[in-house]
């Protein structure tokens, strides 16, 4: 979502996952291809559940969405592709960030090979909506970043008539902790076919848990760490408040000291972030700095201000990826959880 895209989307446009708005760049047009993404042994299991029946599953709208079988022409957005992918389960068509400029995969598809599958939208406001009831979807699925059932990257101005073709379901990344995220969406998997008692599956999650805990001790022996996170566009540097954010409130809870705005600045932004000028970058000391990973903000390496490189934590080297939109999966969150818990145990007080 571009800076003047953000100036009249109203609440919609404040809901950039993490509390960062300010996406300097647009994703490219997206691929055409209608191939499925690659599957896997779950995928069998999720083919012959369909061919059963009935599906029954209640979204944290509360909405319970009932069928005849379970989905087998699922449409969803890229990151909730992404996780269910991880689970065995392929979709049919995807919206959202998908491909970047040069055709590669965005870091919100995962390990979904990209140009097998079929895009709606790539950019923020894009969904093709004769291409998705070609489809002849039997759910859309999606994130939701507000308490209102907002379907995430679901075009506000379309989604009457795009919530007319199929049932939809949400799942929330709205404040609450990743795990209470990721349970849904390892029940929403469950529901459609994945073996969620597999071995693979049970690993995952037990690394997680591990990786969790190994944050927890660092936290607790590093008390003194300040993490700061931030995202950056061409003229705006945003702070995130540990609120309303899966990632940041379960770092606060298992201990992390994570940077606050002012509450003035975070009411402003409905919660989630105080924006500042680059001239004031400085204006909340750290020690590490996790800067928003996705395509459409200005990575660490690309940023030129002075000011930015003066920071003592960008000094010091001690600047990590924070991923603010998560893909939904044991797998894919581990390594989120152990980037910060390492960063934290190498870290020097330098704030």
């Amino acid at each position: 979502m571009s800076n003047a895209r953000a100036t009249h989307l109203s609440r919609r446009g404040i809901l950039a996952a993490g509390g960062a708005l300010g996406l300097g760049a647009v994703l490219a047009a997206c691929g055409d291809d209608d191939a499925k993404s690659g599957g896997s042994d779950s995928t069998k299991a999720a083919d012959a559940k369909s061919k059963s029946g009935p599906w029954t599953f209640k979204d944290d709208r509360g909405t319970t969405v009932k069928l005849d079988r379970t989905p087998a022409n699922i449409v969803a957005f890229t990151g909730v592709a992404a996780a269910l992918f991880d689970y065995g389960i392929e979709v049919k068509g995807v919206f959202g960030p998908t491909t970047t400029k040069d055709g590669k995969a965005d870091v919100q598809a995962g390990d979904m090979d990209v140009t097998k599958l079929t895009v709606l939208g790539n950019e923020w406001g894009q969904f093709n909506i004769e291409k998705y009831a070609a489809l002849a979807p039997d759910v859309l699925i999606s994130t939701m970043f507000d308490a209102t059932g907002t379907l995430w990257y679901v075009p506000e101005e379309s989604k009457d008539k795009i919530l007319k073709l199929a049932p939809s379901v949400g799942v929330s990344v709205y404040d609450r902790q990743m795990p209470q995220s990721l349970a849904r969406m390892y029940a929403l998997a469950e529901s459609l076919g994945a073996d969620t008692k597999s071995a693979r599956i049970a690993e995952a999650k037990k690394k997680f848990e591990t990786a969790a805990e190994r944050l927890r001790k660092a936290a607790k022996a590093r008390p003194e760490i300040k993490v700061l996170a931030g995202s950056a566009s061409q003229d705006i540097f945003y702070v995130s408040g540990s609120n309303l954010s899966i990632d940041l409130e379960y770092f606060k809870a298992l201990g992390v000291n994570i940077v606050e705005p002012s509450a003035k600045a975070l009411k402003a932004s409905g919660g989630w972030f105080e924006n500042l000028s680059w001239e004031n970058v400085d204006k909340y000391p750290a020690d590490i700095i996790i800067m928003d990973d996705r395509t459409a903000t200005i990575q660490p390496a690309d940023i030129t201000e002075a000011t930015w490189k003066k920071l003592p934590a960008v000094k010091a080297g001690q600047v990590i990826a924070r991923t603010p939109e998560a893909i939904l999966s044991y797998d894919k969150c581990t390594p989120i959880i152990e980037r910060l818990a390492e960063a934290i145990e190498k870290a020097k007080k330098v704030a």
